[in-house]
């Protein structure tokens, strides 16, 4: 799935013809900034990425936001990376500087760490390969609180996968199991027991709370075998063999 792309509209309605010729691409020679995040909810988890991309006067050139499925946090990181690199080359964009709050990234793509996971080693080729591409590309960290917007458009785009108010692609979300009753539920209905005759001896035993107990019921009156008696006000659960 391509990423949700937003960019300052070219024409207006005015000169609606102009949008008839398609113009050749035109190779901008100032540099573009690009502000990139990743995150994933549970690593591996629903994830996504975004990112924010400015000329170089601040203005806003196209805000990317693209969920990415099951994945890694680092993951997400090297995918929005990859979603500016694209982007720069396919808006002839040849000098790229993107920030990060990705530490494990910046480094390795800077060649201060290695890149050990068999998971990332593909992700990190293909950001070279695109970077070997560009006349000039920077990167740099940057901590989460500079780097809100591209913070953003990446939970908008696991908001979508998990599809949550607003949100597109489905994600299945796991029923919880609860046990059996829980505070929400409607409490059993109070059981009537038969009178019976105290025994002459000693008093009958209390069984323990969690005990099973056997009986049947005749005239909607529930008859317990074994002599148990049980105490006013206790609520039992019935399982019919």
């Amino acid at each position: 799935m391509p990423p949700r792309l937003t960019t300052p509209s070219l024409f207006s309605a005015s000169n609606l013809d102009a949008q008839q010729t398609t113009p050749k691409p035109t190779t901008h020679s100032s540099w573009i900034h690009a502000h990139c995040d990743g995150g994933a909810r549970g690593n591996p988890g629903p994830s996504g990425y975004g990112a924010l991309i400015q000329d170089n006067n601040g203005a806003v050139l196209a805000e990317l936001s693209e969920f990415l499925g099951m994945r890694t946090n680092n993951y997400a990181e090297y995918s929005g990376l990859l979603g500016c690199l694209q982007y720069a080359l396919d808006h002839n964009h040849p000098r790229l500087k993107v920030v990060s709050d990705s530490e494990l990234m910046v480094k390795q793509i800077q060649g201060k760490y290695q890149v050990k996971s068999p998971d990332l080693k593909p992700l990190y080729e293909e950001a070279k390969r695109r970077i070997a591409k560009l006349d000039g590309f920077e990167i740099s960290h940057a901590l989460r609180h500079k780097n809100k917007d591209a913070d953003r458009l990446a939970n908008e785009a696991m908001d979508r996968g998990m599809k949550r108010p607003g949100s597109a692609a489905p994600i299945p979300t796991p029923i919880k199991a609860t046990p059996y009753p829980t505070k929400a539920e409607a409490p059993p209905i109070p059981i009537a027991f038969a009178n019976r005759p105290a025994p002459a001896a000693a008093a009958p035993p209390v069984p323990k709370a969690d005990a099973m107990l056997r009986g049947f019921t005749r005239d909607g009156v529930v008859h317990i075998l074994g002599g148990v008696t049980l105490p006013d006000g206790v609520f039992v659960k019935i399982i019919r063999e």
